[in-house]
């Protein structure tokens, strides 16, 4: 199944109907061609860390990531507890495109920074979204738009360790983009989905207990 959830893993979101220019990053993974930098969000990255509630602290003994032990899911990019004096309230997720970082407001001038991947060129974009549900090991069901490009796709692929979706899902508006974990964490802090923003399944699952329905997500470019 692995080599093939490659393939899913890079598909797993689509084009939705306002999708902006190619944006700016320092190495295109697919072209390796190099971009122009991009706005970043306003962080004091120097900030000193502080303790951050363990990342599985709140999956139970039958979460099938518990059991999986032999599935890296680790990610290079640290999470992180960093100083925040940006415009956006508590409960607010910022994800900065260009820095490949999303932000959770803790309020307090505190944020919790996360590593995530983002879309490729050509599928980025950026605006203001809600999250409407909330999914714990998502089944998953390629968009029609997606099927299109990709009719060798499966139409439906059961929830689980390796789908493309990962452990958790948190669906944004009524688009078809979501923020959702990954069965190929080595590919979080590239440029290689179809617009979502896809994270860890320990960084998801973390996020999963401070993000709730009505959630505001900032997406900048």
């Amino acid at each position: 199944m692995r080599p093939y959830s490659s393939v899913l893993a890079g598909a797993a979101c689509a084009l939705v109907a306002l999708v902006s220019p190619v944006l700016a990053y320092e190495i295109d993974p697919l072209t390796r061609q190099p971009l122009d930098n991009a706005l970043t969000v306003r962080v004091r990255p120097q900030a000193a860390a502080v303790s951050v509630p363990t990342a599985n602290a709140s999956l139970n003994t039958a979460d099938p990531m518990a059991a999986a032990s032999t599935v890296p899911q680790m990610s290079a990019i640290k999470k992180e507890t960093v100083a925040y004096d940006g415009p956006y309230g508590a409960g607010t997720i910022i994800v900065s495109t260009a820095e490949r970082r999303l932000y959770y407001v803790l309020g307090g001038g505190q944020a919790l920074r996360y590593g995530v991947g983002v879309g490729r060129p050509g599928f980025t974009w950026g605006g203001v979204q809600t999250i409407t549900m909330k999914r714990e090991w998502p089944d998953w069901r390629p968009p029609a738009e997606m099927l299109r490009r990709r009719p060798d796709l499966p139409r439906f692929m059961k929830g689980g360790i390796e789908n493309p979706l990962g452990a958790r899902a948190m669906y944004l508006g009524s688009s078809i983009y979501r923020i959702h974990g990954s069965n190929e964490p080595e590919t979080i802090g590239t440029a290689v989905s179809s617009g979502c923003i896809r994270m860890t399944n320990e960084d998801v699952a973390d996020l999963y207990t401070y993000a709730k329905v009505g959630t505001k997500v900032i997406v900048q470019r």
